[in-house]
């Protein structure tokens, strides 16, 4: 099975997932990396020797055609004979006809005990509300966002003290070991 990872940032979680085993190379390979902006994870991924496209955008306003630009993402990904596709901080949020091209087959992370905290400001949204446990959350991406069936969770308690970047940090080492494992498990079919 080939994988797709979509990625916009540092490249921590595609790390992960490149140096996870992923069931063995003859199971599940990445097959190429696409990114929406120039960013490090290019640079990881090529350090890998992964492919990597981007597929820029350039509209950040009301003239920004998202489905248009899902449509590119689809194609760059069954360019490359992708079967399936890992969310790793992908910056765009993508039009429902990308997740009608790859149904069910879009697995996204979140830094939240979804359904709580939804959105780009979920670990700022968990202090503010004063939670005592937040976590990490694994579930297949769909047009409704983080909306889609939860696959695994994991709590991680905020710590007295705790500001969004320490919160995070503790949050993303649980990411980096239950994402690559969640696809793995996915990608054989011991998750529905």
């Amino acid at each position: 099975m080939r994988l797709g990872v979509l990625a916009s940032g540092t490249g921590t979680i595609l790390q992960a997932i490149l140096e996870a085993d992923l069931g063995g190379s003859a199971e599940l390979e990445v097959a190429v990396v696409v990114v929406d902006r120039p960013c490090a994870a290019t640079d990881v991924a090529s350090a890998a020797g992964v492919a990597t496209r981007l597929v820029a955008r350039t509209s950040f306003g009301s003239a920004f055609d998202r489905e248009a630009y899902s449509k590119e993402v689809a194609t760059a990904l069954t360019d490359h004979g992708v079967d399936l596709v890992a969310i790793a901080g992908f910056g765009t949020v993508l039009h429902a006809s990308f997740f009608d091209a790859f149904a069910n087959r879009v697995l996204n992370t979140h830094p939240a005990l979804l359904p709580s905290f939804k959105g780009w400001h979920a670990v700022d949204d968990a202090l503010n509300a004063g939670v005592k446990v937040t976590g990490c959350t694994v579930h297949i991406a769909t047009a409704d966002v983080d909306a889609g069936p939860i696959l695994a969770q994991e709590a991680v308690p905020v710590l007295l003290g705790d500001d969004a970047a320490t919160l995070h940090e503790r949050i993303k080492a649980v990411e980096r070991r239950l994402y690559p494992d969640t696809i793995t498990r996915f990608a054989r079919g011991e998750l529905p």
